[in-house]
């Protein structure tokens, strides 16, 4: 099925991305090692379990324990992803506005400073995972789920509203913060009689195709999330149609995974080069 596609084009590309760079660690950015990295836990230790549950009808066919960790690292993965595409339109924003205090934000010591805070972020991100997901038995359907068991409405609320602000929102904001910057950067170039570089004309294109897939990979399930909000509150009554959302939201957000290594790392023109040397070891 497709998540089988997904899983294994996502497999090939990171493994195969994480390969060049381990041959090559002077010419990458430890964002985008990290970045390959998340998309792999993702992909590795979340849909194969995702994916199990969804073929025995959302009937959880493991134990409580790795309902917990599975859901815990999803939630860790899935916001280490976005923030390492953060981390790496924040490089490619302040090595072409501000190239100066790009050398010291560029420096190895404070690259893997900012990935272990993502790191750090999202572990802290996935602890309710860890401490209240819990099996629980629903004697209608006589189905078993795996579910975050919060005590009250408004946990649920904060919760939701939490990871619409943090993995959503604050997101396409710096995003598109990079991408305005860099638009108006070149922009500026050209009317002072400076032809930009290609290469920075192609960054350009870079940042806003990341900021599209972003969009189209992660507005359905944050979606989902504001429609769960909405359902809790009463506003709106969807339970069907948040359930095909769900299923799609989270088929997207896995692509993603698929995506990133394509967009990021694969068409630059660095790796084109990392991989034909790779290929002459």
């Amino acid at each position: 099925g497709q998540k089988s596609v997904i899983r294994l084009l996502g497999f090939i590309f990171n493994v195969f991305v994480l390969m060049v760079f381990c041959f090559h660690k002077k010419t990458c950015t430890v964002a985008e090692l990290c970045l390959a990295a998340a998309d792999l836990l993702l992909l590795v230790c979340g849909l194969p379990f995702w994916a199990d549950n969804e073929r025995a009808d959302n009937d959880w066919p493991f134990s409580e324990s790795l309902c917990k960790l599975v859901q815990a690292v999803m939630s860790m993965s899935a916001f280490c992803n976005i923030y390492f595409l953060v981390l790496a339109s924040l490089d490619c924003y302040v090595a072409l506005v501000h190239p100066l205090f790009h050398e010291l934000m560029s420096r190895p010591f404070n690259a893997k400073l900012g990935c272990l805070f993502v790191w750090s972020f999202g572990l802290v991100f996935a602890f309710p995972n860890f401490i209240y997901n819990k099996l629980i038995f629903n004697p209608q359907s006589n189905l078993t789920h795996c579910l975050l068991a919060l005590t009250s409405l408004d946990q649920y609320l904060l919760y939701d509203v939490r990871v619409i602000i943090f993995n959503f929102i604050i997101p396409v904001i710096i995003i598109s913060f990079c991408a305005v910057g860099i638009t108006q950067t070149l922009r500026k170039r050209r009317m002072e009689g400076l032809n930009p570089q290609r290469t920075e004309q192609k960054t350009t294109t870079l940042i806003l195709a990341v900021l599209l897939a972003f969009l189209i990979c992660w507005v359905p399930f944050h979606v989902t999330k504001l429609l769960q909000v909405l359902r809790y509150t009463h506003i709106l009554k969807c339970h069907i149609i948040l359930v095909i959302i769900e299923e799609l939201s989270v088929s997207l957000m896995f692509f993603s995974c698929v995506l990133n290594p394509i967009l990021y790392v694969i068409i630059g023109k660095s790796f084109r080069n990392r991989t034909k040397e790779f290929f002459k070891l």
